[in-house]
């Protein structure tokens, strides 16, 4: 592994068999209802997240669409066109 200079002590920890992100729980309090909640990353609590999945469902559909026909903005090459 080719490390930047300057990270020496990060490289020593992998290395060493660290890890890359740090897994402990954090306290944190909900940015959507304001209840407390103990996660790994700052975001919406379970609670906020289930009700979001649950009410945005994004079920697949078809969509309608014209065929695509380029535009012609520049006159053929005289070569080109040559019988």
């Amino acid at each position: 592994m080719r490390a930047r200079p300057g990270a020496g002590a990060y490289v020593a920890d992998l290395a060493a068999g660290g890890t890359l992100l740090d897994t402990a729980l954090l306290t944190i309090t909900c940015p959507r209802c304001g209840s407390s909640a103990e996660q790994r990353f700052y975001g919406p609590c379970r609670t906020c997240v289930d009700a979001l999945y649950a009410r945005f469902t994004g079920e697949a559909r078809a969509v309608e669409t014209e065929e695509y026909v380029p535009k012609m903005n520049v006159t053929p090459n005289a070569v080109a066109t040559k019988d």
